[in-house]
């Protein structure tokens, strides 16, 4: 029985195409730009695609940080919410102490609200989300016996998992400074303190990010001239 490859061994021609269609997706959100077919035609490598992002982000290109600018944003909101003192507020400050559990959908949709960018930092728990997914598995088995039961499980197994990601309160990210992170990289264009400026050699960085995240690859499946197929 042939071995799963480990997941250092991973590379870019190992990825879905449909997870790729969905981050350049949001790339376009995060650097407010849009790709064109025939320009995505001659992309092969990372490398080229990293350029044509470079090439398509207008602004001028400055060597300041994105990720600092996001934390002062960060920062202005938590204050004007009313949430934390300015002053103690640090990128190792714990979200928990910024959003207690009580309140916290209303206290994190009220600073979404401020800060104008949606952080997506609240998830449903692990164990429900992966007992509904269950749920709908077995229901999809009784499905081929009685597809009347097997489809209102699914229907109802599909509802419970819509429902608890809506209403979820736990958090994903630990810290301030993640959460800058975070946003810096997904919505660069709007955490930029001055929209006209860009920092080209930390797009480039933002971009290998955005692959690690949600790629799950590592950094030397993400060079310059890792192929895409």
């Amino acid at each position: 029985m042939d071995k799963l490859p480990l997941k250092e061994n991973i590379g870019l021609e190992n990825i879905d195409p449909l997870d790729i269609d969905m981050l350049l997706k949001k790339l376009e959100i995060s650097f407010h730009i849009k790709f064109d077919s025939p320009e995505l035609k001659q992309v092969i490598t990372f490398g080229d695609l990293c350029d044509l992002i470079v090439n398509k982000v207008e602004g001028r290109d400055t060597n300041d940080c994105t990720t600092q600018q996001a934390f002062y944003k960060i920062r202005k909101a938590i204050v004007e919410a009313g949430q934390y003192d300015k002053e103690a507020l640090k990128t190792n400050t714990h979200l928990e102490e910024l959003f207690p559990r009580g309140q916290r959908r209303q206290q994190v949709k009220k600073f979404e609200s401020i800060l104008g960018i949606k952080t997506e930092i609240l998830q449903a728990k692990g164990w429900l989300v992966f007992s509904l997914l269950l749920a709908f598995l077995a229901s999809f088995v009784v499905l081929f016996f009685s597809w009347q039961i097997g489809f209102g499980g699914m229907v109802l197994s599909f509802i419970g998992i819509h429902i608890s990601y809506k209403l979820g309160k736990e958090l994903n990210l630990k810290t301030v400074g993640q959460l800058a992170k975070k946003i810096s990289r997904e919505h660069y264009n709007k955490v930029r303190r001055n929209p006209t400026t860009i920092n080209q050699t930390e797009i480039i960085q933002k971009v290998k990010e955005l692959f690690k995240e949600y790629l799950d690859l590592e950094d030397k499946a993400l060079t310059k001239e890792a192929r895409f197929f």
